[in-house]
């Protein structure tokens, strides 16, 4: 598993993932008391799978990259969600990382010398509502330059797939920065490539305005890890640099980790819990009225 120097990408297909009992319970024993006991709240497996995944990919990354033994890795979240290592290292300042879960993939993104937030979004039809009425509740969360481009681009299939596009970006830049629902989202404004997105080749020529102009100090990388899974990743100058801002090479892809790659540097950190595999055999997969993708 190779990663470029102070960047990290890697998903998990959380959908693929069929967790026999020992390994849901060793799992289980390998996350922090109080996030086992939050993964164990969610009504539906494919949701506590994901949030499960998404604990691992934390602890995997702050293990391997950061050096911090798993059963030293305390991890605690901001007030507004975003997760951070309680204790820091020498050399954690100079790490930022953020994940993010939604469709059939969580995934995990980290850079060093920079801010970072990711965001991925499952190209899939709106619950109750047709596409034009989903459009009209979301009206405010976009620019009139970026409903023209999103109602331009085609088939209702085409213009849900530059909504997601939209709405992955902005959550990205909110993750990065660490601010919360309370961000005016009209304030940033995405201008897109014309180069199409394809899989298995990312972009990072998209721009960001933020409050009408341009503001050049952003970089987003853009990767489609299927034709239904858009990700996002923002990168933008430190808080307090420590580090010159690094010059960064083409975007890379993301790597898809398995199960055991997830697991492979994990140690327990309690005791076997038998009756955490039987709640989440209980578990329905998913809500019978869940619509699927486009």
């Amino acid at each position: 598993m190779t990663d470029r120097m102070g960047s990290v990408r890697w998903a998990f297909r959380c959908s693929s993932w069929v967790p026999s009992r020992s390994d849901w319970l060793f799992a289980a024993r390998c996350v922090q008391p109080e996030e086992k006991e939050r993964i164990g709240q969610f009504l539906f497996a494919k949701d506590a799978k994901s949030a499960m995944a998404g604990r691992l990919l934390l602890r995997k990354f702050v293990c391997d990259k950061m050096r911090v033994p798993w059963s030293e890795v305390h991890l605690e979240r901001s007030p507004r969600g975003k997760p951070y290592l309680a204790a820091p290292v020498e050399d954690s300042k100079h790490w930022s990382f953020n994940i993010s879960h939604q469709g059939d993939y969580a995934v995990l993104a980290a850079e060093q010398g920079l801010q970072v937030g990711v965001d991925i979004m499952k190209n899939s039809l709106p619950g109750s509502s047709s596409v034009s009425e989903f459009f009209r509740i979301m009206t405010r969360q976009f620019t009139t330059h970026e409903w023209s481009v999103i109602q331009s681009a085609g088939s209702e299939t085409r213009q849900l797939a530059v909504f997601y596009r939209h709405w992955a970006l902005k959550e990205s830049f909110i993750k990065a920065i660490g601010t919360g629902l309370g961000f005016n989202l009209q304030r940033v404004e995405f201008h897109l490539p014309t180069e199409a997105l394809t899989p298995g080749r990312p972009l990072r020529r998209t721009r960001m305005h933020l409050d009408e102009e341009e503001d050049s100090d952003w970089l987003f990388e853009e990767s489609l890890l299927d034709e239904d899974h858009h990700v996002a990743v923002a990168l933008g100058p430190a808080v307090k640099p420590v580090l010159p801002t690094p010059h960064l090479p083409p975007p890379e892809n993301f790597t898809l980790l398995s199960f055991g790659d997830l697991i492979a540097s994990a140690s327990p950190l309690t005791e076997e819990d038998s009756a955490y595999w039987e709640d989440f055999k209980r578990k329905a997969e998913a809500p019978t009225r869940q619509r699927d993708s486009l």
